[in-house]
């Protein structure tokens, strides 16, 4: 059973950082893709950072490029997002999700055909 556990969520003022990170078991870690995504309410999922877990490629969202920056630790299981010069409008719940080679591109749309999700981590950045 594959289980993923965010953690490192908190309060933040403007301008600090934060660094999630989700812990994956039950899963074939260097085979697929990993993303972290956030909804704050009334608002629609969107993907924030995606890595291929295999070959270490990136994407971010344009909202945070230069600012975030995702990561992973292969031999612990775990990615990270390290989060930079953090903005209130950065104010969210961030989920780390994993897919499939034939559900990463989902992650530009939210991530719906993602396998399986964290809980989540609330995220506040208070101007």
């Amino acid at each position: 059973q594959v289980q993923l556990v965010e953690s490192g969520g908190g309060s933040v003022q403007a301008g600090g950082s934060l660094r999630l990170s989700c812990a994956a078991s039950g899963y074939t870690y260097s085979s697929y893709c990993m993303g972290w995504f956030r909804q704050a309410p009334g608002k629609g999922r969107e993907g924030v950072a995606l890595i291929y877990t295999g070959t270490g490629r990136r994407y971010y969202a344009d909202s945070v490029k230069g600012r975030f920056t995702i990561s992973q630790d292969t031999a612990k299981n775990t990615l990270y997002l390290q989060m930079n010069s953090l903005k209130p409008e950065d104010t969210s719940r961030y989920s780390c999700a994993a897919g499939s080679a034939g559900q990463c591109g989902s992650w530009y749309s939210g991530g719906a055909d993602f396998n399986y999700w964290g809980q989540g981590t609330q995220v506040t950045v208070s101007s």
